[in-house]
């Protein structure tokens, strides 16, 4: 008798939110979908071949693909949901060369996640319908935490809370840097340029030593890491000749297999800092104040901005505080600040280090700021272990603690309700669009002013965060929206595309893309004639011949797409 497939998930909460989050989202029945140019018979006899690699109950096909897609989908009641024609779950290097080797004999097109947990972007939904879901969550050793140079080795499958918990049950003193949402993949957020808070939150600037596998399943280390027995694989980022490890970042060229990531070694103390302001105009301050000292080096980690109906996301539906149509009106968020008590936009940060280098820091941010942003409010709570000692993590109370002290959660999964009937019913889904914008507190207030108008004009408020690193801003509007109403999928179509053009006007491109819009992302990189798009496909058609990795991420498309029209209207 077969065995039954695996759960994503072993935790049980993590589970059961995946399992219902992707079952409740479908509205219309799954439709089943072929390899772009790939006969029912050759699709039929890779299938068996796959089976017979990884296992029958590791290969999906028609409605068992619920979890392949997008949850968040657009375009699900007009038929234009992106589908996959199967899932294959390899567990190890070899079954995913075995894989590779038999979609480049039948030139099936694969689509590789390790989680699919990039919601609002598309989750695990392919770009090209028809492709094969190569899911690797299944490859999810921990090969090694370093306590004492800190880092991590991890397979594609390793989540955020699975390092959190191997360290914790280990007693490593080591804090690994989680984004909001611990559920999902390490390797599929760093390599999305994803972020967390922690001092090492940038995490695609963190990475020391990848393993990747190319198209025809040869595998190739990067910087120390390709020097056999090197005690320094995952110390030094250094090289000899060319640093390729960029190559796989939101990458088709292959498929990372390990990647070793620096982690923060656990700190004497923590200070949990928050500064608001109460109006709509000060982002402009708060960037000015706030965006020097993350050049300087007072503020070493991430300030974390979001505005007044970020927060009101978190505390219910809309409809429970403004059932009107239109945007909620200024009036109304005013009382509704008053009553709450918080700022228009409101800042959070920590200080790590030694108890009185993380007090001397504060001291000094207290006169920066009384003179720079006297109408703001700043507050700092400092958490410290005895001297010679280091912090637990997990002793840090809420709501100081969480995600500033590596401890992973599904914290912010709520907010996707917000926009949902009172009474009940419908089913939340965001949209995002997130440019990269200079630190200049005048380019971030006509933005914020810009996003504001253009949500607005569609009876949409302005629900935005933005991520201060040391030059630039990572700028995220959320459009949270009931995926059963139709003016709603409208409107939020409607503000992505004029959220686009107003940032194309000003030279911002987005950090990531949802995979509907890779293609108009990589339209902006426009210079000398696309030569950048030209270069990686240059590199893509070396690397994968037959183009069976990913295509059309990230906008790099093999050439038997790009020559291909026949190929292209099957998209």
């Amino acid at each position: 008798m077969p065995s039954l497939p695996s759960p994503a998930y072993v935790n049980a909460e993590y589970q059961s939110t995946h399992y219902n989050l992707f079952k409740d989202s479908i509205t219309t029945p799954l439709k089943r979908a072929l390899p772009p140019g790939v006969t029912q018979y050759a699709f039929d006899a890779a299938i068996i071949q796959f089976m017979a690699v990884v296992g029958h109950e590791q290969v999906f096909q028609g409605d068992a693909l619920t979890e392949y897609i997008d949850p968040y989908e657009l375009s699900e009641a007009e038929g234009k949901r992106k589908m996959p024609s199967a899932a294959v779950r390899p567990r190890n290097l070899e079954e995913l060369r075995c894989v590779l080797a038999i979609s480049n004999e039948y030139g099936i097109p694969l689509w590789t996640f390790s989680r699919g947990k990039n919601l609002g972007y598309g989750g695990p939904a392919p770009r090209v319908n028809g492709s094969v879901a190569l899911d690797l969550h299944r490859m999810n050793q921990i090969i090694e935490v370093n306590a004492e140079y800190a880092y991590a080795v991890v397979e594609p499958g390793v989540t955020f809370t699975e390092l959190y918990d191997y360290c914790v049950a280990h007693k490593l003193k080591v804090w690994p840097s989680v984004p909001s949402l611990g559920w999902g993949s390490i390797i599929g957020n760093t390599l999305d340029r994803g972020t967390g808070f922690t001092p090492t939150a940038t995490h695609h600037q963190h990475i020391c030593g990848i393993e990747a596998m190319l198209a025809n399943g040869e595998l190739v280390r990067t910087g120390q890491f390709a020097v056999s027995e090197s005690p320094s694989s995952h110390l030094s980022k250094f090289t000899f000749g060319p640093s390729i490890e960029g190559l796989f970042l939101q990458s088709n060229l292959g498929i990372v297999t390990k990647l070793g990531i620096w982690l923060t070694p656990a700190p004497q103390a923590f200070m949990s800092c928050s500064f608001d302001m109460p109006d709509f105009e000060d982002v402009e301050t708060i960037v000015d104040v706030f965006g020097p000292l993350r050049r300087d080096g007072l503020l070493p980690n991430t300030v974390y901005v979001s505005n007044l109906v970020e927060w009101l996301g978190m505390m219910g539906k809309r409809e429970e505080i403004w059932p009107e149509g239109g945007a909620i009106p200024e009036w109304r968020l005013k009382e509704l600040q008053a009553q709450l008590n918080i700022g228009y936009w409101n800042a959070k940060f920590g200080l790590y280090g030694a108890k009185e280098v993380v007090q001397a820091h504060f001291n000094e941010l207290k006169k920066i700021v009384a003179v720079q942003a006297p109408k703001g409010r700043l507050s700092g709570e400092m958490f410290s272990a005895d001297d010679g000692h280091t912090l637990d993590p997990a002793s840090v109370a809420e709501p100081h603690g969480g995600f500033f002290v590596g401890v992973p959660s599904l914290w912010s999964l709520p907010m996707v309700k917000f926009r949902l009937p009172r009474e009940g019913g419908g089913i939340g889904a965001h949209y995002d669009y997130s440019p990269i914008i200079p630190s200049n507190g005048g380019t971030v207030l006509d933005w914020v002013k810009t996003a504001k108008r253009v949500c607005e004009a569609e009876g949409f408020d302005l629900f935005c965060d933005f991520f201060m690193h040391e030059r630039h801003v990572i700028f995220v509007n959320m459009m949270t929206f009931d995926k059963t109403n139709v003016e709603h999928r409208r409107a939020v179509q409607a503000i992505f595309m004029n959220l686009f053009e107003e940032g194309k006007k000003r030279g911002f491109s987005k950090y990531r893309s949802h995979i509907n819009t890779m293609d108009l992302v990589a339209s902006l990189y426009d210079f000398n004639n696309h030569a950048y798009r030209r270069f990686v496909e240059t590199i893509k058609d070396a690397l994968d011949p037959n183009g069976i990795l990913s295509p059309g991420k990230q906008g790099i498309w093999p050439k038997r797409f790009r020559e291909n029209a026949k190929l292209k209207a099957q998209l």
